[in-house]
């Protein structure tokens, strides 16, 4: 701990130092998972960064933007050490991604101590922007997501529900602001099942929530893992116990949809994006991730790693070109825009994404599964900061 905190102080210096002499260079660290279970997370955000500096270029406020990618496997003692060489030995001004929130966390105490941005592009648990008030996200909250979907569920005809959700924190916010304002609205949960993380076997938890006979069992899980979901679910005959199948966008990810065959049709989920959205924006945005990565469909972490590098250009544009973190981070707050996504803020209170969230239908269309928005609850604030 003490050699972390030294290494931390010298850093401090060093950035000093190196605001002081105005570089032109302004250093985003990207720390995703471009191997391990979580690959498909650190390869959209990857690509969406990518396909926003190709479109804008690599300068702006007269400062050369250098986005250095390293590859955490997932694994937050690798998060944290990639973190602290980046800041000692690359001397960054922002540190970006993220695909897991024990990754996030592990690394909000080096943005406080180096006084340097974290934009999470990925992690979702509602705590991880208070870690560190240099923490904030341009992809989302659970509750942002799953408290709206609660009351939309039994508000249309969904009286009773399971809910099934992985063992970790976002599974935990999922299922508390699932529940709350589903039994809030009229609704009753008659069971709350949590299905490990590592290895998922769900087909024991999908029978017991079966043998309760709800309205519809209530999924989140975390990207790439939804077509395990699909299939136990349709291998146990679910799909025509009528039993229906809902959740968040992460058990219908974009990027894997065609895979999960026609047991995903007819899901209802709530998501911040669809790469289905309707704005000639989000068409362009698909466009460009396909072209310059063939076989790539953008999902919701594909235009989190977009929005995140978008969001360093408009605070050093707000700066004028300054990168010290005090002056990025302020410059953060407020920010609003049009994603591909839709209208887009930064809150000023929280440091916590604004945004659309968006209820899909997964329907066939054109011989390809799409995840087609058909109602939104527009600028949703994060609950679980109500107040804050």
């Amino acid at each position: 701990m003490r050699r972390t905190i030294g290494l931390l102080a010298a850093a401090s210096v060093a950035l000093s130092v190196a605001s002081a002499n105005a570089q032109d260079v302004v250093k985003v660290g990207l720390i995703v998972p471009m191997t391990g279970p979580f690959a498909s997370t650190g390869k959209q955000i990857d690509a969406g960064v990518r396909l926003y500096m190709a479109e804008h270029g690599d300068m702006v406020a007269g400062k050369k933007i250098q986005v250095i990618l390293k590859d955490d496997g997932g694994v937050p003692d690798t998060t944290k050490r990639l973190a602290q060489e980046l800041v000692i030995n690359d001397h960054i001004s922002v540190m970006m991604g993220f695909g897991l929130t024990p990754l996030a966390l592990a690394v909000a105490p080096i943005a406080t101590q180096a006084k340097i941005p974290e934009i999470v592009t990925a992690a979702a648990t509602a705590s991880i922007t208070e870690a560190s008030p240099y923490i904030t996200r341009t992809s989302q909250s659970l509750p942002q997501t799953v408290a709206p979907f609660g009351t939309w569920s039994f508000e249309h005809g969904t009286k009773t529900a399971v809910t099934i959700v992985s063992d970790y924190g976002p599974g935990y916010d999922a299922e508390k602001w699932f529940k709350e304002p589903f039994e809030a609205a009229g609704g009753k949960v008659l069971q709350t099942l949590r299905v490990p993380v590592a290895n998922p076997d769900f087909a024991p938890f999908l029978q017991r929530a079966a043998d309760a006979k709800p309205d519809a069992i209530f999924i989140f899980v975390p990207s790439g893992v939804g077509a395990v979901v699909m299939k136990q679910f349709t291998e146990r005959g679910l799909d025509k116990a009528g039993i229906k199948l809902i959740g968040t966008g992460d058990v219908v990810d974009d990027d894997i949809l065609n895979t999960m065959g026609d047991a995903a049709l007819g899901v209802i989920t709530a998501q911040h994006y669809s790469a289905a959205h309707d704005s000639n924006l989000n068409r362009a945005f698909v466009a460009g991730i396909a072209k310059a990565n063939p076989g790539m469909r953008p999902n919701f972490m594909g235009v989190s790693g977009y929005d995140g590098i978008a969001l360093v250009y408009r605070a050093l544009e707000a700066t004028k070109g300054d990168a010290s973190g005090p002056k990025l981070i302020e410059a953060m707050k407020g920010q609003s825009w049009e994603s591909p996504r839709g209208p887009i803020m930064i809150d000023p209170a929280t440091r916590e994404i604004v945004q659309n969230d968006y209820i899909r239908k997964t329907e066939m269309r054109d011989g390809q599964m799409w995840n087609i928005e058909f109602a939104t609850i527009p600028m949703v604030k994060d609950p679980a900061k109500a107040g804050k």
